[in-house]
C-alpha cells in the first residue's frame, strides 16, 4: 500500500468530507488510515496523483510518505532530550530517501524547508524545535553528498513552523523535491515530501480574473469547487446550478470535466455567467465543453430543464439581507422564515429533475447571533418528506480505524463561516 499525507484548509471536517467524496466518486479505492485537523494520511493501492490537487479546493498541500516511526520515539527524542531517540530520527532521515530526491536535483545550492503537522498535543510546545532538529538533520546529510544547501527559516512571530502553500510554490520546492513533512500523529509519525500544493493564484484568476464579477453575493472558486466534488461531479456528469449567478460554480463543474447548466431569475446573471464560462473555455483551453445557462424561476424548473435530467445540483440560493452588526435572536428567525419558501419550493423541483442516485449539494444560512446561538434554516424534515436521503461522507468502509471516527458517522452537513461573517454557510449533502 502507498500512503499518501494530505494537509487540509482550515475546515478539516469539510476538507475530509471533499476528499472521501472525490476519491469515491472517481473509483479509486482508499482508506483513511488516520486523520486529525492538522494531517489525514491516506492509503491506495497505486500513489496518487500528485495533479488531483488541481480537482479539490479543500486540500493545502500532498506529500507522498517515505517512511514512518513510532511517536514514543518523538516524545523521547524532545521531551525527554533522549540523544539515542534523536540518532533513531537522524538515522530514519538519513534512509528514507528523502536525501536522495533532494540530491539528484540540478540545482547548485538547493532551497529546502521543513513543515511540522503536530496532531499530538503533548509535542505541539516543541514543534520549532522538532523542525530546526529535522532541518539541521538534512542540511548535515546533504553536505556529505557535497551538496550545497540553505535551510529556509521562519519568522519569530510565525505561531507554527509550516510553509504557506505560496512559500512552496514561490520557492519551487515541489520541482526540487524540497518540502519535507514531519507529521506527528497519536501513535505514528510519518515522514514525507511535498509533491503537490494547492495553487491560489489559480483560484483568484478564476474569481477577479473572469470578465464579469458580482462581489457583494459571491461565492468563492474554493468554495464551489468543494461543492462540485461533494456532488460526485466527475466527467460527463450534468451538473446544475438553479441560482447560477455568475457562474462560479458551473465554472468548477466544466473543470471537472462535466457538463453545466445554468438557472437564474436574473437576465443579467445569465449574460454574465455565459460570458463567464465562454472566457474559462478559451482561459483553459476546454475541449468539447458543454454548457448553457436559461432564465427561468426555480420553482418551474421542470418546465426549463425536464424530469430526471440532472446527474448533480450544487447551488447557493439567497441567504438573506447583507448585515453590519449582528442580530438578535428573533431578527435571525424572520430572516430564515421569509427564506423558507424559496428554499422548500427548490427542494421539490430539484427532486423532479435529478435522477435517481443524484446528489443535491444545498447551502442555506448559518446566522450569528446576539445571544451566541445560531438561527439556521430547517430544511432536513422538508427534504426527507420529499423523498430526498441524508449523505453521509464519512462511510465505515473508507477508514481503516472506525473506533476513530465514532463521532463522524452522522454528519451530513458542514458549517463554513469566519470570525467577519455575520451570516455563514451551513452546506447539506442530499441524495434523491
Amino acid at each position: 500500500m502507498k500512503f499518501t499525507l494530505i494537509i487540509p484548509g482550515k475546515n478539516w471536517r469539510l476538507s475530509l468530507a471533499e476528499l472521501t467524496s472525490l476519491f469515491d466518486a472517481r473509483g479509486i479505492k482508499f482508506f483513511v488510515y488516520t486523520f486529525s485537523k492538522n494531517f489525514f494520511v491516506v492509503s491506495t493501492k497505486k500513489e496518487v496523483d500528485a495533479s488531483i490537487i488541481d480537482y479539490l479546493g479543500g486540500i493545502i498541500k500532498i506529500g507522498v510518505s517515505a517512511t514512518s516511526f513510532s511517536t514514543k520515539i518523538v516524545k523521547r527524542a524532545f521531551l525527554q532530550e533522549d540523544k539515542r531517540a534523536k540518532e533513531q530520527i537522524s538515522k530514519k532521515i538519513a534512509t528514507s530517501g528523502l536525501i536522495d530526491d533532494i540530491v539528484k536535483t540540478d540545482l547548485k545550492k538547493t532551497i529546502f524547508g521543513v513543515s511540522v503537522y503536530c496532531a499530538e498535543k503533548s509535542l505541539r510546545s516543541v514543534s520549532k524545535i522538532i523542525q530546526r532538529f529535522v532541518g539541521s538533520s538534512i542540511k548535515k546529510e546533504l553536505s556529505g553528498y557535497g551538496k550545497k544547501s540553505k535551510f529556509m527559516g521562519f519568522a519569530k512571530d510565525r505561531r507554527l513552523p509550516q510553509l504557506s502553500n505560496v512559500e512552496v510554490l514561490k520557492k519551487h520546492m515541489v520541482e526540487n523535491k524540497a518540502e519535507i513533512l514531519f507529521c506527528v500523529g497519536r501513535d505514528l509519525t510519518f515522514l514525507a515530501t511535498t509533491v503537490a500544493v494547492h495553487d491560489p493564484f489559480e483560484f483568484q484568476k478564476r474569481d477577479v480574473g473572469k470578465p464579469i464579477q458580482r462581489k457583494i453575493f459571491a461565492i468563492s472558486p474554493r468554495i464551489a469547487r468543494i461543492m462540485v466534488n461533494l456532488a460526485s461531479c466527475t466527467e460527463g456528469k450534468t451538473l446544475l446550478d438553479p441560482f447560477c449567478g455568475v457562474g462560479t460554480i458551473l465554472q468548477e463543474a466544466l473543470l471537472s470535466k462535466g457538463k453545466a447548466i445554468g438557472v437564474d431569475i436574473n437576465r443579467w446573471c445569465i449574460e454574465a455567467s455565459i460570458r463567464n464560462m465562454k472566457w474559462l473555455e478559451k482561459e483553459y483551453r476546454l475541449e468539447n465543453a458543454e454548457y448553457r445557462a436559461i432564465k427561468g424561476d426555480v420553482h418551474r424548473l421542470t418546465k426549463k430543464i425536464g424530469c430526471e435530467q440532472i446527474d448533480c445540483i450544487a447551488t447557493e440560493p439567497d441567504l438573506g439581507p447583507a448585515l453590519r452588526q449582528v442580530p438578535t435572536e428573533s431578527y435571525a428567525v424572520r430572516i430564515v422564515e421569509k427564506l423558507e419558501p424559496l428554499y422548500y419550493g427548490l427542494l421539490e423541483e430539484a427532486h423532479k429533475v435529478l435522477k435517481k442516485g443524484g446528489r443535491l449539494v444545498l447551502v442555506s444560512p448559518f446566522i450569528k447571533t446576539r445571544s451566541g446561538k445560531p438561527v439556521t434554516l430547517k430544511i432536513t424534515k422538508k427534504a426527507l418528506e420529499i423523498g430526498f436521503e441524508r449523505v453521509f461522507p464519512f462511510k465505515r468502509e473508507f477508514f481503516e480505524d472506525v473506533t476513530t471516527i465514532e463521532g463522524l458517522f452522522g454528519v451530513s452537513s458542514f458549517v463554513d463561516t469566519e470570525k467577519r461573517h455575520k451570516i455563514g454557510r451551513e452546506i447539506k449533502l442530499f441524495q434523491k
